[in-house]
């Protein structure tokens, strides 16, 4: 009885100082200050296990190498993610240097394609990562973002900086997306992946993912 007595009393005390320091404001918020040691292993313990309790769920789309896909993808990822997960070449940032915790770079590893995809379109609670679903990117365009992170690390930021410049750009609108998507599935033969730029002539130069040098696919740079 004493025992049961003295533990009620022990997890009151708990309940009671844990309360106090946190309504007391005591807990330092500011990115600037990381979590307490434990507190960061638990946080990245329940965040892993719920992306992935969640993700496995989902079913990979098997074209994820379609060349069509990353280019979309490029697009996308340099308008909306280079400032937070960078891209070849880069290694820092001035909005990364000051997010707690830092975000991943993309640029460097690979990850769990499904999980990439649970994440980009769910967002992730208090880490600065928003639900890019609620800004209006379908499925189709999330999945063309991470069509492009999987191939990304293998990449020479002339591969990068090129494939950007034939992408559609910041484009992932539902409606937008699909009636681009059947823009290049309709496209007369040899000119589906055209994109023309506008020389000082006037003359316009059309460049396609499939034979442009720095491609995906292409035989890379020598680092």
């Amino acid at each position: 009885m004493n025992s049961l007595k003295i533990l009620l009393v022990l997890a009151v005390f708990s309940i009671t100082s844990t309360g106090a320091y946190l309504y007391l404001g005591i807990y330092n918020f500011s990115a600037d200050e990381p979590h307490f040691e434990i507190t960061e292993e638990l946080i990245a313990v329940a965040r892993d296990r719920s992306i992935k309790a969640r993700a496995y769920k989902l079913e990979v789309p098997d074209d994820l190498e379609d060349k069509e896909r990353i280019r979309r993808g490029a697009g996308n990822y340099d308008a909306m993610c280079v400032g937070c997960h960078l891209k070849p070449g880069v290694d820092d940032s001035e909005i990364r240097k000051g997010l707690y915790p830092q975000p991943p770079n993309l640029a460097k590893h690979a990850n769990d394609p499904a999980q990439q995809f649970w994440v980009i379109k769910h967002g992730i609670k208090m880490t600065g990562m928003p639900a890019w679903a609620q800004g209006g990117m379908d499925d189709a365009a999330i999945w063309d973002i991470v069509a492009l992170l999987q191939v990304m690390p293998d990449m020479t930021v002339e591969q990068y900086t090129e494939l950007v410049a034939i992408s559609d750009g910041h484009s992932h609108a539902d409606q937008s997306h699909h009636e681009q998507h059947d823009t290049h599935e309709t496209a007369p033969s040899g000119h589906a992946n055209e994109h023309h730029d506008e020389k000082p002539d006037g003359s316009a130069a059309a460049a396609t993912i499939d034979d442009h040098p720095h491609a995906p696919g292409s035989k890379p740079h020598a680092h």
